[in-house]
């Protein structure tokens, strides 16, 4: 254990009074002043274009248009980064692979004068790894010390007597996966009190069961923190079609070992859709590790998407229409040019 290293171990009863103790971004406090808003620009052939200027970008709020005041490309703004490894039974034959390459990501992309990353791994449970940190070699050891949940691990979590993971109030019972939790939990813990770029990067399947914040609930929770969402979907291609963990197809839904019910999953396809939406409504990419494009070709690409942002500001002309979403719609000028911005944020009045 490092001295500094917090464990967080999380359960769906204890993620909703996080979301009741949710305060107002100051960004969007009162009376909206500036949103920013990073972008990414790509073309036809998939490559990021970083030569742009002011003029060559429009944005629309709820599909007015708005001036732009603030443009920036930025190359050296600090950078808070947050790293999610799913440990779950599905993840267990790539986690190797996952580590080595979150290593590398690590020494390249952090800068630790300007820098910072936090680090947790979710299956069953969440665990904060790593808290908020500007040294390489702390993240580092913390990203040593991660390991997947065990199949004795995860039939002990089935069984509501063992202790293994919170019961009552229909907690997650069945072992499994918290990846909406985990997602909401960084936003919230972590992200939502910092200012600046924020990025998350999510290593999983995309199958989530048993959390107790749904799909468009943490979404927001991302959105509300302003952070975006890049999905690496790394499937075991071998694993086998039963949910990971549970002991096997004949087990009871809830880990018992009569009923020959198939534990409910997500399926792998839904996974990857999952995924693309979450990284899609937040503004981040979506990626699929395959042997064209492996994982470390993967994090090359999201390096140079941190490094080539452009960052936009603008006062909305309706500061004054009220609490909840507006739409946000960032085009560039140039045929087949692709903006990769966030969906919208969430002003309160």
């Amino acid at each position: 254990m490092l001295p500094s290293r917090r464990d967080l171990l999380v359960s769906a009863a204890a993620l909703f009074p996080l979301r009741a103790q949710e305060k107002t971004d100051a960004t969007f406090a009162g009376s909206v002043k500036v949103v920013n808003v990073f972008a990414n620009v790509h073309n036809s052939k998939n490559e990021v274009v970083k030569d742009l200027k002011q003029e060559d970008f429009t944005i629309e709020e709820d599909g007015r248009p708005q001036i732009i005041k603030y443009f920036a490309r930025e190359t050296d703004l600090p950078l808070t980064l947050g790293l999610m490894i799913d440990t779950s039974g599905s993840q267990r034959r790539v986690l190797d692979q996952e580590k080595t390459a979150t290593s590398e990501f690590i020494s390249q992309v952090m800068r630790e004068d300007r820098d910072k990353a936090f680090l947790i791994k979710f299956d069953a449970e969440a665990e904060e790894m790593q808290e908020l940190t500007s040294s390489k070699k702390k993240l580092q050891s913390a990203l040593n010390d991660v390991e997947g949940a065990s199949p004795r691990q995860l039939q002990r979590r089935n069984d509501p007597n063992s202790g293994g993971y919170p019961s009552g109030g229909g907690g997650n019972q069945r072992g499994g996966t918290i990846l909406y939790d985990a997602i909401l939990l960084a936003s919230n813990e972590e992200m939502k009190k910092l200012q600046g770029r924020k990025a998350m990067i999510l290593l999983t399947d995309g199958d989530d069961h048993g959390s107790r914040s749904s799909l468009s609930e943490c979404i927001e929770s991302a959105q509300r923190a302003d952070t975006i969402v890049y999905s690496i979907y790394f499937a075991d291609q071998e694993q086998s079609n039963f949910s990971p963990g549970f002991g096997g197809p004949g087990m009871g839904r809830h880990g018992g070992g009569g009923g020959g019910r198939r534990p409910q999953q997500v399926s792998r396809g839904d996974g990857k859709r999952i995924l693309q939406r979450i990284s899609k409504e937040t503004g981040g990419s979506f990626f699929e590790v395959t042997k064209k494009m492996p994982i470390d070709k993967i994090y090359q690409q999201i390096e140079e998407e941190l490094r080539s942002q452009y960052n936009l500001g603008y006062t909305p002309d309706k500061s004054d229409a009220g609490s909840g979403f507006r739409k946000i719609k960032v085009t560039a000028k140039g045929k087949g040019l692709v903006v990769q911005a966030r969906e919208g944020y969430y002003a309160t009045t």
